[in-house]
């Protein structure tokens, strides 16, 4: 006896429009791109509540892009290490944003200051992605990240899109070999809370500069940004007007 037809007509329906309906989370992808006029090696490092993405650190070349994707509800952060080489024992490492790891990955280990960090909490309180650009622990290169889709009252672009290592003050400035200016120091200090942990004149000088960035501890208010449902560009050395 054959199968009644509209039973058959269901499954079949159901099976079409998965291809464009598909059941279960949708990834959030990151989009990284270096538009800068060198190599950026850029890092990664998860908070410790989420598993490591399965890179941790990769090169970019000048004008090269990489798509990643991590899981629903990762939280964690990434930046840009440069002037990075091997030495004659294989061991790598960069002058600033360098992992301590001695290879491209980073393997859980954090940046060391002073690196430009865009940080990510996704799929958050009230299943919103939170993210900033933060010059808390310094800069070193511009960085953008811009919402790509998605939707909120704060989901926009941000970071810190000007070069600041020409006039970062000679006593917090990271030279290189060759003497150029690659980096500049965070001048805060650690404090307990947002009455004690005030803004100051170089942090304010980073602030004028940038904005949107998080450039002192517990500078929430204009510098955290919050998107619903959003994939990620993430830019190195983005064209100025963009900010």
């Amino acid at each position: 006896m054959a199968a009644p037809l509209i039973p058959q007509l269901l499954l079949l329906f159901i099976l079409g429009t998965a291809n464009f309906f598909p059941i279960g989370v949708v990834s959030t992808t990151f989009t990284i791109t270096n538009q800068c006029d060198y190599t950026v090696w850029p890092g990664i490092l998860s908070n410790a509540d989420v598993a490591p993405l399965p890179t941790t650190g990769f090169a970019l070349q000048k004008g090269e892009t990489r798509t990643i994707s991590p899981p629903a509800s990762w939280g964690g952060r990434l930046w840009g290490r440069t002037h990075c080489s091997e030495d004659s024992t294989g061991k790598f490492s960069c002058i600033t944003g360098d992992c301590g790891s001695g290879k491209v990955e980073c393997s859980g280990a954090g940046a060391a200051p002073p690196a430009t960090l865009a940080e990510f909490k996704l799929d958050g309180y009230g299943g919103q992605d939170f993210f900033d650009v933060s010059l808390v622990d310094g800069y070193n290169l511009p960085v953008l990240v811009s919402p790509q889709g998605g939707s909120g009252q704060n989901c926009s672009s941000t970071g810190c899109v000007v070069d600041l290592n020409g006039a970062c003050p000679s006593d917090l400035k990271v030279v290189s070999e060759a003497g150029e200016g690659v980096a500049c120091k965070s001048a805060d200090g650690a404090y307990a809370t947002p009455d004690t942990c005030k803004p100051t004149s170089y942090s304010l000088a980073f602030k004028n500069a940038c904005p949107r960035a998080y450039s002192y501890a517990y500078d929430d208010k204009t510098s955290t940004f919050t998107c619903s449902s959003a994939d990620y560009a993430i830019t190195f050395c983005p064209t100025p007007s963009t900010r």
